[in-house]
């Protein structure tokens, strides 16, 4: 194991931003965790994945830990599904288009979406109907205060809209090491649902798990900027949601705003359009802009820093918020 000091940020975030580390470390085996763990100041630890939903605006004086655990492992397997360990280290699209090949269906929906295996729970990424708690059966987890190895099954990972226990309390307490899915052995897709999907299927009655797969990539690929040509984080902001009594006032003014319904009465209503209907689709601030083909994503030109990103972000929320009254939260970390 190497301790490489005074390191560049700027491969290990999609953004491409300038940063460095104090301390940086490339963790390839949970065995590696207790030596470099062992009274590590939890404030000045910082656990990275592919740092595709990160966006540096300093340097990091403490020491970075790169998770590169690698490996996928069958558990368990019946005729109509079977439990998979991803070590938390795999690349996230690789590992749905892997899960396609083998006819693995649940994650077709969520393909191409950047980052690992182990940050896939943290931010319960979702996409086009599908959530991973919808697949979710448990992650293993180093205590980095406790030196010790722990099972989180899905209720004791608190999943919400974007969200889980490892952003709230147990934010920066643990170092997500494998993940296990819990898939059907089938062709066919379950989830297609959504308008935008279906669409791109041409409304295929039986669409399989790789006309899905192959559906979200097009969709993807067209409307999102590759991060090796253009720095960016995907989706910046989280789509708002709010109570359906709010929603009816503001449909009364704005008649085409559209709306996905949510759980317990509320109501979603797609960030993209509340930024466009004020004007900052393809608004570009020097080296920072909003990408022309998506609202949701600010990119960065080549030479924008952290803060200039965030400033743009800054501006974006509270003209939302003057316009509409909704607060648009960012789903992007900042350090």
């Amino acid at each position: 194991m190497t301790i490489h000091e005074n390191s560049s940020l700027k491969e290990y975030n999609t953004f491409g931003i300038e940063a460095s580390a104090r301390y940086f470390v490339d963790i390839n085996s949970i065995h590696q965790l207790p030596e470099i763990l062992e009274g590590t100041n939890i404030d000045e630890l910082l656990i990275l994945g592919g740092g595709s939903n990160l966006l540096f605006t300093r340097d990091w004086g403490g020491t970075v830990l790169k998770i590169s655990i690698m490996g996928k492992e069958i558990i368990d397997e019946t005729n109509e599904s079977i439990i998979l360990k991803i070590g938390a280290g795999e690349n996230w699209h690789k590992t749905v288009e892997w899960c396609v090949k083998n006819n693995y269906a649940g994650i077709e929906n969520l393909a191409l979406i950047p980052g690992t295996a182990g940050a896939a729970p943290i931010q319960n990424i979702g996409a086009y109907g599908v959530e991973v708690k919808d697949v979710f059966e448990s992650l293993e987890a180093f205590d980095i205060l406790n030196l010790h190895s722990k099972t989180f099954h899905k209720d004791e990972c608190e999943f919400g809209y974007r969200d889980s226990v490892f952003k709230k309390r147990a934010k920066g307490h643990f170092v997500i090491t494998s993940v296990t899915l819990r898939l059907r052995k089938s062709k066919e897709a379950h989830h297609t649902s959504y308008n935008e999907l279906r669409l791109e299927l041409d409304n295929s009655e039986i669409p399989t798990i790789n006309e899905v797969f192959t559906a979200v990539c097009a969709i993807r690929t067209r409307k999102l900027p590759d991060p090796l040509e253009i720095g960016n984080a995907g989706s910046f902001f989280k789509n708002p949601i709010i109570s359906s009594n709010d929603y009816k006032t503001l449909h009364s003014t704005y008649h085409e705003m559209p709306s996905y319904p949510h759980p317990d009465g509320m109501v979603k209503i797609p960030a993209a359009w509340l930024i466009e209907q004020c004007g900052w689709k393809g608004v570009r601030h020097g080296e920072a802009g909003v990408y022309p083909r998506q609202a949701l994503v600010i990119v960065n030109y080549g030479g924008a820093s952290g803060e200039e990103i965030m400033s743009l972000a800054r501006e974006i929320q509270d003209s939302v918020h003057t316009k509409f009254g909704i607060t648009i939260e960012q789903e992007v970390n900042v350090i």
